[in-house]
């Protein structure tokens, strides 16, 4: 018969190497489970409606949507792979072994990183946009931004790579005891070169949009008695390139308090991660970023609103309804 110790143990065949188990009550297991769960199947459908829109309606073809296309599915990655894999870490013991362990971090950090990087160039986007229109057509095109977005997922990759070196080339090297799923990075540099200088980059460049957006509405107003039918086309088209700026900052501002909690604390504890519930809530609040996104694009972009409706409905299988005029 087992003895109280052993039933407390991840693995009661390793005595004296196997971690202990943290209970919790099960009416707050299922709690949690359930509100996570829900978190991520609602953010893989809300992702999953941005990612069949922009691919499948012509009209939807423009850069900026292609930058909300990399975007969508970094974030429809986070609700199908990345979330199930935290509700596991609330679990009081990991039973995966070493290498998933490692394996499910890397994959993580790739998708991470490479919304940030689309955040940074969605924030160039818009700058060019706002603060160089006559421009914006021949520097911004869709070639150019293709590549942007390859060598977003590549840098993610590399630099997942290089950040989990250690990690990957002997799983579990930082586990105290059988049960964990303990990985170990330079926290410092990773906060510095994922979070400070992508962050810092794109609240300046916002900032300027912001400046620039204001003098431009104050030109209109004080011009739009004397305004010609030529110019008049340009203002329409600055005011939509303006709302587009307002609806992007506005995921960009959502972005910045979903991931500063996250960051504040793995920095002010050292540079281990562990699966405490503590950093486990603090991880869904960085990922749940991921469910708020697409929620913002159903508010303030009409053509999202359609095209769903146009799934929902199955009109998107009729032919010639990539035609469909949204906008």
């Amino acid at each position: 018969m087992e003895t109280l110790d052993e039933a407390e143990l991840c693995f009661p065949q390793l005595l004296n190497t196997s971690c202990k188990k943290h209970t919790r009550p099960h009416s707050e297991s299922m709690l949690i489970y359930i509100l996570l769960s829900f978190i991520s199947l609602l953010t893989v459908v809300l992702n999953l409606l941005v990612i069949i829109s922009i691919s499948q309606f012509r009209q939807l073809h423009t850069p900026t949507n292609l930058l909300l296309l990399s975007l969508a599915v970094s974030d429809f990655l986070v609700g199908l792979f990345v979330m199930p894999f935290q509700i596991l870490l609330a679990e009081p013991c990991w039973f995966l072994g070493d290498l998933v362990c490692v394996l499910y971090y890397l994959l993580t950090f790739i998708i991470v990183y490479a919304s940030v990087v689309n955040m940074m160039l969605i924030s160039v986007d818009r700058y060019v946009a706002i603060c160089d229109p006559l421009h914006y057509s021949t520097k911004v095109t869709q070639g150019k931004f293709k590549l942007c977005v390859l060598l977003c997922w590549i840098y993610s990759v590399f630099y997942s790579f290089l950040l989990l070196y250690d990690n990957l080339k002997q799983p579990g090297r930082y586990n105290s005891c059988c049960g964990q799923c303990v990985i170990n990075i330079i926290a410092a540099v990773d906060l510095v070169i994922s979070f400070i200088l992508p962050i810092s980059a794109i609240v300046i460049l916002y900032v300027r949009v912001f400046v620039v957006a204001v003098s431009q509405a104050r030109a209109m107003r004080s011009h739009i008695t004397a305004v010609k039918l030529q110019r008049s086309v340009t203002v329409t088209v600055k005011k939509s390139e303006l709302k587009a700026a307002r609806t992007l900052g506005v995921v960009v501002a959502v972005y910045i308090m979903c991931y500063c909690p996250t960051y504040c604390v793995l920095l002010s504890n050292n540079d281990t991660i562990n699966n405490s519930s503590a950093k486990v809530s603090l991880f869904f609040l960085l990922y749940s970023n991921s469910c708020l996104n697409p929620v913002i694009y159903a508010f303030f972009y009409p053509w999202f609103r359609k095209c769903a409706k146009l799934i929902f409905t199955l009109k998107i299988l009729q032919p010639h309804s990539r035609k469909n005029s949204l906008l």
